[in-house]
């Protein structure tokens, strides 16, 4: 479904992607695991066009969408949900979800209020509730809600799992899972390996902007050199 390759990101004269290059499976959970400033977010504004990349390819779905504007991009299907979650703080749960809502492209049921209720049940006790009187998880919920509300075939999470606690935390994984369940093809950019290894089926990690390896979560979790050099803080 994502076939990324060769890709180069700047800020400025700042170098941060050096030939990323990474593929996506339909129906599979990737995550791109790194330390703080390894380039995950800017990979992900790189996918979804907040940052123009310099030079290389983003194949979505059998379209070359490298430099196309966001909204583009978001009406081709790929949906993203930032690190700052980005709500509508004056609106009510049930006006954030109705922001997101776009015609499902595959002929798949769509995203409607009530199942979103059902994957995240804190959100249906809180639906005349205004962003900006909830906590940091009921956010991050929202956030994610909203995104599914435009029925994107692929899902961008950028450190879902940050700053919320582990009960939190716990019940983000089965989401995530539970969007597997349902076909919904999801990139997450993660550095809590415990929350990674819960949801993902493959990882690859980056470090200074390059891809320096990639295999499946059972390879990763047995390999503690690798770990070490790689995702130790």
């Amino acid at each position: 479904m994502l076939t990324v390759e060769d890709l180069h990101s700047f800020y400025g004269r700042a170098h941060i992607l050096h030939g990323v290059s990474f593929a996506l499976a339909a129906g599979e959970v990737l995550v791109l695991l790194g330390r703080n400033g390894a380039g995950k977010s800017t990979t992900m504004k790189s996918l979804i066009g907040l940052v123009r990349p310099a030079s290389g390819r983003i194949a979505f779905d059998g379209q070359d969408i490298a430099g196309w504007e966001p909204h583009r991009v978001a009406r081709a299907g790929l949906g993203y949900v930032p690190e700052e979650r980005r709500i509508f703080s004056e609106l009510t749960v049930l006006e954030n979800l109705e922001v997101g809502r776009r015609k499902p492209r595959d002929g798949r049921p769509a995203w409607t209020p009530e199942r979103l209720f059902a994957l995240f049940p804190n959100l249906a006790a809180l639906r005349g509730r205004q962003g900006g009187r909830m906590s940091g998880g009921e956010q991050q919920m929202l956030t994610i809600a909203r995104t599914l509300m435009g029925n994107p075939g692929l899902i961008l999470l950028d450190e879902p799992s940050e700053g919320l606690a582990p009960v939190i935390v716990e019940q983000m994984a089965d989401a995530i899972l539970a969007l597997k369940q349902q076909g919904v093809t999801v990139l997450l950019a993660e550095q809590n390996l415990h929350f990674a290894a819960r949801v993902a089926d493959r990882a690859a990690v980056i470090e200074t902007g390059r891809i320096v390896w990639t295999g499946t979560m059972a390879d990763l979790h047995g390999d503690e050199a690798l770990r070490a050099a790689h995702l130790a803080v």
